[in-house]
């Protein structure tokens, strides 16, 4: 891996960001690869000083939407904005802390004809240390839109692939999201209701929202929210009904794939609604709305617009995994979604043993 050019240093608010853009040997088009890095402050983080994963869901989301922004506009035509469509599994493989710097590393490596992959690594550095660790690997799916027309998909410049198997597999995980997405749209109607007077550790007792005007700040140049800052939002009402179901620190462990069903415009209400679905020994499954009600301008009725499942953990005040209290279940949909979610603990136990194979063999 080489680079092309020096750092650049990008200022915006309170932030400092160190801009890489990077030739890979695997992928010719320099916009096909990018690192950004910041390090984590006291706002970054919870009480116990490790970083929020919403901060890091959203720093993923901003590496993806510069590269493949970038990308979509680098041949010549009318000009777009990449939006964000999917986030698939994101898993958190070690909590990061303040004072640590993020490396956030992005490449594109599938193109359809109107949509983007990207794959997002983050490190986390020890700057005392020099130590580094994995922290985070994601994938995420864009859709260029033109400036002129928001509701106009331009078509996607393709990238090459240095072994056909490459876009092959791309392709079949292109088939895959995409059918994913049909059927969580499908199953998107349920809403979540106040509860009153709930007994501890039911789906009542815990479940949370938040309500947000969505301002300028939020927005991309076509008006529309950032992936990131819902993403954001979404961690802290996941991390609310965690901590109110087991009165512990808790962090993210897990992100199930986020689904971005239609746009929120500038001047929109939201609501972020979450919910414990399942709980196992040492987790928790919690299930997140995002409603939007576009009263500004347009006579629109309240819509569903993004949805996802986090998993948390409880966390000792030294830092260790501690058991979680078992959610009691009433109603039969509650059983029902209990069940779900079970199937996706197992499923996701069973991915990580069958990964874990190899390194056991050796």
């Amino acid at each position: 891996m080489g680079a092309r050019g020096i750092g650049k240093e990008v200022k915006g608010g309170t932030e400092t960001w160190w801009v890489y853009v990077v030739d890979r040997l695997l992928a010719p088009n320099i916009t096909s690869f990018l690192i950004h890095c910041r390090i984590m402050r006291p706002d970054d983080a919870n009480i116990a000083g490790n970083v929020h994963g919403g901060t890091i869901l959203k720093m993923i989301e901003e590496a993806g939407a510069i590269i493949s922004t970038r990308h979509c506009n680098s041949q010549s035509g009318e000009h777009c904005v990449a939006a964000l469509a999917r986030v698939e599994r994101t898993d958190f493989l070690s909590p990061m802390c303040i004072g640590e710097v993020a490396h956030v590393s992005a490449e594109i490596t599938y193109t359809s004809k109107h949509s983007v992959e990207v794959q997002v690594n983050v490190l986390s550095e020890n700057i005392l240390t020099g130590a580094k660790r994995v922290t985070n690997r994601a994938t995420l799916w864009y859709v260029p839109l033109s400036l002129k027309n928001v509701d106009k998909v331009l078509e996607v410049p393709p990238i090459q692939y240095a072994w056909k198997e490459l876009e092959e597999d791309g392709k079949k995980r292109y088939e895959e999201q995409k059918l994913e997405r049909l059927v969580t749209k499908q199953r998107n109607g349920d809403i979540i209701f106040p509860v009153f007077n709930p007994e501890p550790y039911t789906v009542g007792y815990s479940q949370s929202s938040l309500i947000h005007l969505v301002g300028p700040s939020d927005c991309t140049l076509h008006g529309f929210v950032h992936g990131g800052v819902t993403m954001k939002l979404m961690d802290e009402v996941a991390g609310i009904v965690a901590a109110r179901h087991c009165k512990t620190n808790i962090v993210t462990a897990s992100v199930d794939a986020i689904n971005f069903h239609e746009k929120i415009k500038k001047g929109c209400v939201i609501t972020i609604s979450g919910r414990m679905t399942f709980t196992s020994n040492k987790s928790m499954e919690i299930e997140v709305f995002v409603d939007a009600d576009p009263f500004v301008d347009e006579p629109k009725e309240r819509y569903r617009a993004v949805s996802a499942f986090f998993t948390y953990v409880s966390l000792s005040k030294e830092g260790k995994p501690v058991p979680v209290p078992q959610l009691v279940v009433e109603t039969e949909d509650e059983k029902r979604r209990f069940e779900d979610g079970k199937g996706r603990y197992l499923q996701t136990k069973a991915k990580r043993q069958v990964q874990m194979q190899p390194l056991t063999q050796q």
